[in-house]
């Protein structure tokens, strides 16, 4: 297993170290570490290169076209299975450990769990608590949705978020990866999830492959905004990219 994994990252100068540091201090190491710039105007760039990370550049702004971009270099050059995670995220310890075990079980795309990060700012007890709340009502939503539901579909709809995903680089191929859009146009880790199902049914969330994500966007959009952003952004804040 030649793991790779693939960091999309736009702006985020103040939290990208500390990804790194993250996926630095993962109990298994047998990875590669990628990250792609997806046109920085700050020292995203600089603070990679200060860390010896690799790096590449994807000039389409997009979290999609970013992590597809990353995914097939990673491919390009020999990666047998891929995994994401998002710039402002902290991948706890026994992530790569525990997507290694969920590929070695026989699972072909691995889901995870995204927890809200405490290191930001203090969290509220709601905040804590919200978090899984809205994660746990998208799944539960993208099971019913009718997108979601079709005779072509080989098993259930799973909820699988970017930021703690991981596949075999030869059902990325053959499902067409990840659509190479911008955040505010397809949310595409759900796409790239109907896309397989349409070709197998070995995909499954564990609760056991952690990510711990910034909740910068439920600040700055409210629990009305954030639950009608992740419906299909049927909330448009003026500032998608929170920073």
């Amino acid at each position: 297993m030649d793991l790779w994994v693939i960091v999309p990252a736009y702006n985020e100068a103040g939290g990208i170290e500390a990804t790194i540091k993250a996926l630095a201090g993962q109990d298994d190491q047998d990875f590669t570490l990628v990250v792609v710039d997806n046109a920085s105007t700050d020292d995203t760039a600089e603070i990679v290169r200060r860390h010896g990370v690799q790096m590449i550049t994807e000039t389409r702004k997009g979290t999609g076209a970013a992590s597809d971009t990353g995914m097939r270099h990673a491919i390009a050059h020999g990666a047998t299975h891929l995994a994401r995670t998002d710039a402002d995220c902290l991948p706890r310890p026994d992530w790569v450990r525990n997507i290694r075990r969920a590929f070695g079980d026989g699972l072909e795309m691995v889901g995870g769990q995204l927890r809200p990060r405490t290191d930001e700012f203090p969290l509220k007890f709601w905040e804590r608590r919200l978090i899984p709340f809205v994660v746990d009502l998208a799944a539960t939503f993208g099971r019913f949705r009718p997108g979601n539901r079709s005779p072509e579909y080989l098993g259930p709809y799973v909820m699988m978020p970017g930021a703690t995903l991981a596949i075999t680089a030869s059902l990325y191929e053959r499902a067409g990866g990840f659509p190479r859009t911008a955040i505010e146009e397809v949310h595409e880790d759900r796409a790239l999830v109907n896309r397989v199902r349409k070709l197998t049914p070995a995909y499954g969330s564990r609760r056991d492959v952690v990510v711990f994500g910034s909740v910068r966007r439920l600040r700055a959009y409210g629990l009305a905004g954030t639950l009608a952003w992740y419906a299909d952004h049927h909330y448009r804040p003026e500032v998608i990219d929170v920073r």
